[in-house]
């Protein structure tokens, strides 16, 4: 049975079942409560912690629970109403079980017509399970998302919003098949494998994983557009001119990139012309 959106109210608050409720153990709730404080001392105002404490919370129970709601209101001195207004706002925040895999396939345009559409209506198919719902092992909760914010690789899935380019319907079959075997997953860009929800909660939370600077920071399409001109000298309108070489792949820091590894683009087949120059004759 796949777990579906959490039910409201005739008042129209979420249903928050009463397991979730249950009180924190002592061990848990001093180390929550630890945790909370260094997010805390983070902002001049302590109200100001409450994204990164949802965050923690799901990184504990799984979800935005009925426990973590109280926990939060009680620690920043705000309601529970004025925590769930929040938490039920944003969509990364979940107010029911979610899979130890959270798969987000872009449906929004560009993906859509490159492939985005058969890639869902397939996965969907094979999982058995539709928008927001969750496998019957409790592996891989399966979203429509409206952009991932990466079009010039669509169709993009993410996991647990780490990058996976150029999908298919047969390679996303794959994933999601050697997510729930237990196999190591690594996204096409970013951290050399796919952490879990929880993991990855922790580190939208404000704590480091140490795992940074693994993997490759951009692809090849993101990064076009800046090493040709980088090459060709190019530059805006009071910019100093940048550097001529590309990139390599041995994680070296090249002026006007961040930094982190970056894959080389072919740009053989770019013209050599150079561009209109954007001062007049007399130079101004």
């Amino acid at each position: 049975m796949s777990i579906k959106f959490g039910r409201q109210t005739d008042f129209g608050y979420l249903y928050v079942s009463s397991e979730s409720k249950e009180p924190y153990t002592v061990e848990v709730l001093e180390q929550l409560t630890a945790d909370s404080q260094e997010i805390i001392s983070r902002y001049p105002q302590k109200r100001s912690a409450l994204l990164p404490m949802l965050h923690l919370v799901q990184s504990v129970d799984g979800y935005v629970t009925g426990r973590g709601i109280e926990f939060c209101a009680q620690l920043l001195d705000l309601t529970a109403a004025e925590v769930s207004g929040v938490a039920t706002f944003y969509t990364q925040y979940k107010r029911h079980p979610s899979g130890e895999y959270n798969v987000g396939v872009c449906t929004n345009t560009l993906c859509a017509i490159m492939g985005g559409d058969q890639i869902w209506d397939t996965v969907s198919e094979h999982l058995g399970v539709g928008h927001d719902e969750t496998t019957e092992d409790g592996k891989i909760t399966l979203e429509r998302v409206e952009c991932n914010a990466a079009c010039d690789f669509a169709p993009v899935v993410m996991t647990n919003w780490e990058f996976f380019d150029n999908q298919t319907p047969e390679s996303t079959v794959e994933l999601v098949d050697d997510l729930r075997a237990g196999k190591p997953v690594k996204p096409t860009r970013g951290p050399d494998r796919v952490c879990s929800f929880k993991e990855t909660s922790r580190l939208l939370a404000g704590f480091t994983d140490g795992r940074a600077d693994e993997g490759v920071g951009a692809g090849p399409a993101s990064l076009r557009g800046v090493e040709v001109a980088h090459r060709e000298g190019w530059t805006a309108p009071g910019d100093e001119p940048g550097p001529t070489t590309t990139p390599d792949t041995a994680g070296e820091r090249v002026e006007g990139l961040a930094p982190g590894r970056h894959v080389p683009a072919d740009v053989d087949n770019v013209s050599d012309q150079t561009p209109p120059s954007t001062t007049d004759e007399k130079g101004e």
